[in-house]
């Protein structure tokens, strides 16, 4: 990251507030990294996305991988998920992630060394007032191995 970037971020972590303060430093972050990166390392970039689970993936080392899981809303219910996690950070290490006000959630792990590894995410429920949900939890995985 460069110093301008740098300067950026800690002005709009200085200067934001609140729900402003996160949504400022994931920007600020997201189009840093997306800035930063040469034209190439985008073009290798996958995205998974909740038709995934349980999907596998091969990535190099070097590589993004990109996770985004859209809340939805349906019947009186929300959906939302938990931030993804890689299981072991040695071979997926997150740079970016979080949940957005609407309940969506992304993260980004970079390919840090050869092995396999998987990134987990939960959805739950969240009822509007006179509504109940279900007892469940959906569970979202995908395995990544790292060559």
């Amino acid at each position: 990251m460069s110093v301008n970037c740098l300067e950026v971020s800690v002005k709009a972590v200085t200067y934001a507030t609140g729900l402003t303060l996160g949504l400022a430093v994931t920007a600020t972050l997201v189009t840093t990294a997306a800035s930063a990166a040469p034209h190439s390392a985008l073009a290798n970039r996958v995205v998974l996305t909740a038709a995934d689970n349980g999907h596998s993936v091969t990535r190099s080392v070097g590589d993004d991988t990109e996770i985004r899981l859209k809340a939805s809303h349906e019947r009186g219910l929300t959906y939302t998920w938990s931030m993804p996690s890689a299981r072991d950070a040695h071979v997926l290490a997150r740079t970016v992630g979080g949940i957005t006000p609407t309940g969506d959630a992304y993260a980004l792990v970079h390919a840090a060394t050869p092995g396999t590894t998987t990134v987990s995410a939960v959805r739950h429920c969240r009822p509007d007032p006179g509504f109940m949900c279900p007892r469940t939890v959906t569970p979202w995985k995908a395995t990544i191995e790292v060559r």
